[in-house]
């Protein structure tokens, strides 16, 4: 009978490639850095690892160098999952303009439409839905041998039916590193569905937060949409220019609340500012602006893709509405659907 193994090795791993020494090396002013130690200590140790980080702790950009960096990434790729095709494209580019590696060489990315994984590529960023479609035709995931499971704590469909499957696949792949990841998770949840895994907390930058509330006059209850939220919007941001002239992220729930909001703003009149939209199908050049400062003063319109996917740099000032689109699944009518609600005190927090 021929090797189980064999039939479902993928047929372009690094194994083929020698392997080239990469020099890794850590910003210091992330909270992660100072942790490394353990990190590493604690993946070698154990199978599966959750790490606790908040927002800015630096945990999306430096795990998958630590893997790396512990020796990961040579027999087969070190796999990093996130929900969104955004934060996967913008962190490849991170992780490998760190690794002073070009885009699709040592870190590649792979999302719907679009795939930069070479024969050569160690770090491989994805969505969950790319990793889960490759189950059909590697069942074991040979062509990994470290998974890093990031924003676990939105659990959708997609996370769900990964961290079951994994489970399974534990017994099955012993020398396979799995890091589960998140900045608002329930890690001693986690931790039981996965045998007692070992919990490492990363605690975030902290800067002073001045929390100011602002209700409005709602005239139909539309969320973003209705005539009061948006005057609240534009009132905020006139409170805020008076203060200062620094950035601002407002959170909307999703790209036609973000369309007739920038559309307000327009109309405004508002002096040196620059309106940045940020949404999933945006364009990777149009998503690109916001890391890209332009002298002016930027207000963001984002949607939940920025609580936790992704950490804007330069903010000074967030409004938040106060709803976002969540994905909800029907077992009646067995449909995935996209209502907008409110968001959890969790997750305002978290904003």
């Amino acid at each position: 009978m021929a090797d189980t193994n064999a039939l479902f090795a993928p047929l372009n791993t690094p194994a083929e490639c020698p392997a080239q020494p990469v020099a890794v090396t850590y910003p210091q002013d992330l909270p992660v850095a100072q942790q490394v130690d353990l990190i590493k200590e604690t993946i070698q140790q154990h199978q599966v690892v959750i790490i606790c980080g908040e927002t800015g702790s630096g945990k999306s950009t430096q795990l998958p160098k630590i893997c790396l960096d512990l020796g990961y990434g040579d027999a087969g790729r070190i796999g990093h999952t996130q929900p969104r095709r955004i934060a996967a494209r913008a962190l490849a580019q991170r992780v490998a303009f760190e690794l002073q590696s070009e885009m699709g060489a040592l870190v590649g990315y792979k999302v719907r439409f679009k795939d930069q994984v070479q024969a050569s590529t160690r770090i491989k960023l994805m969505t969950d839905g790319i990793l889960l479609a490759e189950i059909r035709h590697d069942p074991l995931l040979l062509q990994y041998d470290a998974l890093i499971i990031d924003e676990a704590h939105e659990r959708t469909l997609n996370i769900d039916f990964l961290l079951g499957y994994l489970q399974q696949l534990l017994l099955k792949r012993p020398a396979l590193k799995i890091v589960i990841t998140s900045a608002t998770i329930d890690p001693q949840r986690f931790a039981v569905f996965f045998a007692q895994a070992p919990i490492i907390m990363v605690e975030g930058r902290v800067y002073p937060v001045t929390l100011s509330y602002q209700p409005p006059v709602l005239s139909d209850g539309t969320a973003e949409t209705d005539p009061g939220v948006q005057q609240a919007i534009v009132a905020a941001l006139d409170t805020l220019a008076q203060q200062d002239r620094g950035d601002v992220l407002v959170f909307l729930s999703g790209e036609r609340e973000i369309r007739e909001t920038a559309e307000t703003l327009r109309k405004h009149h508002m002096d040196l500012t620059e309106v940045l939209p940020l949404y999933a199908r945006l364009s990777p050049a149009d998503q690109a602006k916001i890391f890209q400062p332009s002298g002016k003063r930027r207000i963001i319109l984002a949607t939940n893709v920025a609580e936790t996917s992704l950490t804007v740099p330069g903010i000074r000032h967030v409004i938040d509405t106060g709803f976002a689109r969540i994905s909800r699944y029907s077992y009646r009518s067995k449909v995935q659907r996209l209502p907008v609600e409110r968001i959890s005190q969790a997750a305002a927090n978290q904003r």
